[in-house]
């Protein structure tokens, strides 16, 4: 029986991935195209994690420069600027708010992002949906951690909770706990390929799936 949720935010929630694509190559456009195309390209194949460990991997591992801790407080200060009220303004993925606000006394409804913690409750109260979730939980707790304490604290089985996300770091974050997990492929198509799981491209086809589980 389905008790509770658990969503990713970007890509899942609100449309807003191309947001964040748009902002890291902004972030090191003075590098060049090659670098720019280098990190959106990682960007894009680590969706899920946290901005944090993104910039120390393309410093260490892509542009081969040490990063200070005042470059790296500036790089989380210039992207967060570019990207807070464009998520804000984005659109909801089809169906998501109005499957918030209808089945909110229905089930439980937990988030988890890789969004800096106190980012995404600033979002997502300026969304007008923070009342819809029981918890929040943003980097830089792991989402594996997030998922565990929530079954902790809510006293949940694994077996009544779903979780919904699009990136691999969602996928392995379920199965870390024994958790359902459905993907949302709007723009992760590739990778779930050849993954056995649920694959809905968004909250319309989520309804659906619920009523086959009556």
């Amino acid at each position: 029986m389905i008790k509770a949720f658990i969503f990713d935010f970007d890509g899942v929630i609100v449309d807003s991935v191309d947001i964040k694509t748009k902002a890291f190559a902004r972030l090191f456009e003075d590098e060049g195209k090659e670098i720019v195309d280098k990190v959106t390209s990682y960007h894009l194949n680590n969706a899920g994690i946290s901005r944090y460990e993104k910039l120390k991997h393309i410093y260490k591992e892509i542009i081969n420069k040490p990063l200070s801790r005042e470059t790296f407080r500036e790089l989380c200060r210039r992207f967060e600027s570019m990207v807070v009220e464009n998520v804000i303004n984005a659109p909801f993925i089809k169906g998501a708010d109005e499957f918030l606000k209808g089945n909110a006394t229905r089930f439980k409804f937990f988030l988890v992002s890789a969004t800096p913690q106190e980012e995404i409750q600033v979002i997502t109260r300026r969304k007008n949906i923070r009342v819809f979730f029981k918890r929040i939980y943003g980097a830089p707790i792991q989402k594996a951690e997030a998922v565990k304490d929530i079954l902790l604290k809510e006293k949940l089985r694994s077996c009544d909770v779903i979780y919904v996300g699009d990136a691999l770091s969602d996928y392995e974050a379920a199965k870390d706990n024994s958790l359902r997990f459905i993907a949302v492929t709007s723009s992760a198509d590739s990778v779930f390929a050849g993954i056995g799981c649920v694959k809905i491209k968004d909250f319309t086809q989520l309804k659906q799936v619920i009523s086959r589980e009556k």
